[in-house]
């Protein structure tokens, strides 16, 4: 590996090590071997190479997600798709909860941070459209953006609130099929006991 790929994968070591607020760029060096001019020379800033260490783990995140899928299979029923990514989801997020907890520390931090907030204002639109990918088969690139900013949207929103709860409390973190008959019966307007 070059300078290159050695700070990126620093800055991701520190990313889960110290979260993105407690790095600094000398640590990133120290996980990497490269020299402190090398961070400006290939990303520009600290910043900009920790957004891109955080996209990277996100990726490696959503190949794992792909896997955990490949292996349980994808059932074509309606809305069964879509439980089975949920549950993949989530044993992704259990696999790795360092890092998804790291993601509440920097999205806590955010607000107080004019580069992360555009930081995240940015890649949230690539998330919507990854969403898309995962849930509806729609390959990143080809999809309507009316498309990414709805359903894409919808399904980044759910799965964001789902992982919060399942790093507070996995062991009552519903099964995907229970979180598909839940949106079934909001989507249906039903009111009152089951």
């Amino acid at each position: 590996m070059g300078h290159r790929e050695d700070l990126l994968e620093g800055a991701k070591r520190c990313l889960l090590e110290k979260g993105w607020t407690r790095t600094t760029a000398r640590d990133i060096v120290a996980a990497s071997g490269a020299n402190l001019a090398s961070i400006g020379y290939h990303y520009g800033s600290k910043d900009e190479l920790m957004g891109q260490a955080y996209l990277a783990l996100i990726e490696e995140w959503g190949q794992r997600v792909g896997e955990l899928v490949d292996e349980a299979g994808l059932p074509d029923e309606p809305g069964a798709r879509q439980a089975a990514l949920f549950d993949a989801m989530m044993r992704g997020i259990s696999e790795n909860p360092g890092f998804w907890k790291t993601q509440l520390e920097v999205i806590g931090q955010a607000s107080h941070n004019e580069k992360l907030m555009e930081f995240f204002s940015k890649s949230m639109p690539l998330g919507w459209e990854g969403m898309l990918e995962l849930f509806e088969g729609i390959p990143e690139g080809t999809g309507d953006q009316e498309l990414i900013d709805s359903v894409g949207w919808v399904y980044s929103a759910l799965f964001a609130g789902m992982w919060v709860q399942h790093l507070v409390s996995p062991e009552r973190t519903p099964p995907g099929a229970v979180v598909m008959r839940s949106l079934q019966r909001i989507v249906e307007g039903k009111v009152g006991p089951a």
